[in-house]
């Protein structure tokens, strides 16, 4: 987990140095070099007592950290270009092995809008279908309320403890039930005007790629 959450290494560099170097922990101790040849002084990988940190906030959260080298992470999200090296999950780990469908859309959506998203994430969930999405207001939260009975997965923009909108606590709540929050992010990371808007485009992304992913393993079986 040092890597990644070492500055200026998002999963794209991960995988980059990881095959370049052999080993994270080989990695780790290139990255100064690295750094240096490219004009950055001072350069210092994660601490360890960051890593521990972040781990003690994700046992208090009631969270689990999944690696890409873990047998349980999932295969579909790890098939995607730039997979996340580490995801925190909480609920059902079984959600993750079921076919899904990305339901992602606008926060202020009109009532036909929401509607509908209702309609479809009904829909799909009465046909076994996990549906994906990412607990903002609007779309997202209507498709999440749809599928709670059969298990919904929501792909979250902050830390996993950090549930937004504050108004969607008791369904973050109840999706852990029969389905799972996910987050790229560490626990008790904030949303906030700066890392808001990438943040949410991660998640957004993880959410409709790994759905998309899915769709075509079914395809091919």
């Amino acid at each position: 987990m040092r890597l990644i959450r070492s500055r200026r290494v998002g999963p794209a560099t991960f995988y980059r140095l990881l095959e370049e170097h052999g080993s994270t922990q080989a990695a780790l101790a290139a990255l100064p070099d690295i750094a240096q040849a490219a004009g950055i002084a001072g350069y210092a990988p994660c601490p360890l007592a960051a890593v521990q940190a972040e781990l003690s906030a994700g046992r208090r959260a009631g969270a689990r950290l999944l690696s890409c080298f873990d047998a349980d992470y999932p295969q579909a999200l790890r098939d995607i270009p730039e997979a996340p090296p580490v995801i925190w999950v909480k609920g059902d780990l079984s959600a993750l092995n079921r076919p899904q469908i990305a339901v992602i859309g606008a926060r202020n959506a009109s009532s036909l809008g929401l509607r509908m998203a209702r309609t479809l994430a009904g829909g799909l969930s009465r046909a076994g279908i996990v549906t994906v999405s990412g607990l903002a207001r609007g779309i997202d939260t209507v498709a999440h309320e749809a599928s709670l009975a059969t298990g919904t997965i929501a792909v979250m923009a902050g830390g996993i403890d950090v549930i937004y909108p504050a108004e969607n606590t008791e369904l973050a709540a109840r999706i852990c039930e029969t389905g799972l929050l996910l987050s790229e992010q560490p626990p008790a990371s904030p949303l906030s005007r700066a890392i808001s808007p990438p943040a949410t485009a991660s998640s957004r992304r993880s959410a409709s790629a790994w759905s998309w992913s899915r769709r075509q393993s079914a395809r091919a079986a």
